[in-house]
């Protein structure tokens, strides 16, 4: 199987190739530069450089989020127009979960969280392991840094948790006083990569999780910024 995969829910933002479980190549990016002007030229220059073209794929796979709003209609705005086009099923794949991919094939409790602002944070957890799974141990949702600590505590009070996303080091200053055993990921653990988006991707394909480029919708889990000002304001008026 051949999968084409995209992240751009981040302020990284890469695309790879897969072929039955090896990753061909990876082209990353991370120079603060707009995911619309990179996005489509690094994909054109992977295929390219790996001497496939969209033909040879078989499915594409991209994070649907939580993350950046804009990052994320990016991203699938891609993917929808490449699939649709060749007429090729999709995949989507939690930004969280592809955060904790990075970790595949180690002994590791992962705290996957992405700053949803005030305090708060899109969040899960994962347990990755030796032999190369990870398995998913929460959903992906909103939480403040009260609700992560005490889940902690209920749950996995002396293990070690790596927090790892860009909401890892404001979390980490929040959580840090109430947890003992926490710990912040190096930072080119902290982003997800397409590499992982790619191998989620193929296990889900393969399970018969693909969806058609039409069905293909984000992730957001919270409204953007902008809609929770507007709607506090109507609700004051009302």
């Amino acid at each position: 199987m051949n999968i084409l995969a995209m992240d751009s829910s981040s302020k990284a933002v890469s695309v790879a190739c897969l072929r039955d479980g090896k990753i061909l190549g990876q082209f990353y990016l991370n120079a603060g530069l707009t995911h619309s002007t990179t996005l489509m030229p690094m994909t054109e220059n992977l295929l390219k450089t790996a001497s496939l073209s969209l033909k040879d794929m078989d499915c594409f796979a991209v994070s649907l989020g939580p993350g950046s709003f804009t990052g994320l209609r990016i991203g699938i705005s891609a993917v929808k127009g490449l699939a649709f086009a060749e007429n090729k099923p999709c995949v989507g794949v939690s930004s969280l979960e592809a955060i904790a991919y990075n970790f595949y094939g180690s002994d590791t409790l992962v705290c996957s969280v992405i700053d949803a602002r005030c305090q708060r944070f899109f969040c899960a957890f994962f347990r990755c392991h030796k032999d190369g799974t990870v398995d998913r141990l929460t959903n992906d949702q909103p939480l403040s840094a009260d609700e992560i600590i005490t889940f902690a505590r209920q749950n996995y009070p002396n293990e070690t948790i790596i927090l790892s996303g860009d909401g890892s080091e404001t979390a980490y200053s929040l959580l840090n006083h109430h947890l003992s055993h926490l710990e912040v990921a190096p930072e080119h653990l902290r982003y997800p990569q397409s590499s992982s988006v790619a191998l989620i991707g193929e296990k889900l394909a393969k399970s018969g999780n693909t969806v058609t480029a039409q069905q293909l919708l984000p992730l957001y889990l919270a409204l953007p910024q902008a809609q929770r000002e507007l709607q506090k304001k109507l609700e004051i008026k009302s």
